[in-house]
């Protein structure tokens, strides 16, 4: 575990580490994070990089503070402290106009979907158009269709209200709805959380493919191994309010760290990955 900590340790420290330039480059990066509510603290200066064009799967225990570091990120959680870099722009001195350029490029998928109950699926997708981009209602139709599409839903599923959908169905609407504005980076909250193995695995599927072929970089929060084995270029682990390593499956399985060796190395995570 040493060289994995130290290697992420000496990265952290490197001064390109917040530039989106270069194939490895970081297109997110977070240094000396702290967040807490009350006297109780969730992450403590915590660093994190997620390199541009990556799936990177974000694992570590219930309660750990998976969903608050990517609520943190995404401005929706305040930190204490530490900076936070999209695209290299730090957050917190970025301009009204940089921020919404930066909120243009990245899409996000909440637990569970969080597609609004009272809109269709078109009607969701077409959020995000609704507030960034100046086109006609035709031409937000036409590009809705087309997210559908292009996440395995059909034209018919655009009409729907969200309770007509099933979980799958409704995993991959609001996946659409984050690839609304063609976004470079997406953040998936516990993508296939509720679903069975053969729809948890047709979703990691689809994933691995937009990733490919349309040059995503996925930042994604997830407790399932099989989608860590299949989809995920390097996995980072939350423990101790920190990142305790970070590396491939096959680094994960080398790591003696009690709670890395249980998760990846334990009974029945052995017979899945």
């Amino acid at each position: 575990m040493q060289d994995l900590v130290s290697t992420d340790q000496n990265n952290a420290s490197a001064p390109e580490a917040g530039s989106s330039g270069g194939e490895n480059s970081a297109i997110l990066s977070v240094r000396d994070v702290t967040v807490g509510f009350g006297p109780k603290i969730i992450l403590d200066k915590l660093d994190l990089d997620v390199r541009q064009g990556e799936i990177l799967g974000f694992v570590g225990g219930s309660g750990t503070g998976k969903s608050v570091l990517m609520r943190t990120i995404l401005g929706l959680t305040r930190k204490r402290k530490g900076t936070i870099r999209v695209f290299g722009k730090d957050m917190d001195t970025a301009s009204e106009e940089e921020l919404a350029i930066i909120h243009k490029r990245w899409g996000v998928l909440f637990q569970q979907g969080a597609l609004f109950s009272s809109l269709t699926v078109k009607q969701n997708i077409q959020v995000p158009m609704r507030e960034h981009l100046k086109i006609s209602q035709r031409l937000m139709d036409e590009l809705a269709i087309l997210k559908l599409e292009l996440v395995g839903l059909s034209a018919d599923a655009a009409d729907k209200f969200p309770s007509e959908l099933s979980g799958g169905m409704i995993k991959r609407a609001a996946l659409a709805r984050a690839l609304a504005l063609d976004p470079d980076l997406v953040f998936l909250d516990e993508p296939t959380s509720g679903l069975d193995p053969i729809g948890a695995a047709a979703f990691d599927s689809l994933i691995g493919k937009l990733s490919r072929t349309l040059g995503l970089t996925v930042y994604m929060v997830t407790h399932d191994l099989d989608s860590l084995a299949s989809v995920c270029d390097r996995i980072a682990v939350l423990g101790d309010k920190k990142v305790l390593a970070i590396g491939t499956l096959d680094d994960m399985m080398k790591n003696d760290h009690p709670w890395i060796e249980s998760y990846f190395r334990g009974e029945r995570a052995l017979r899945r990955v």
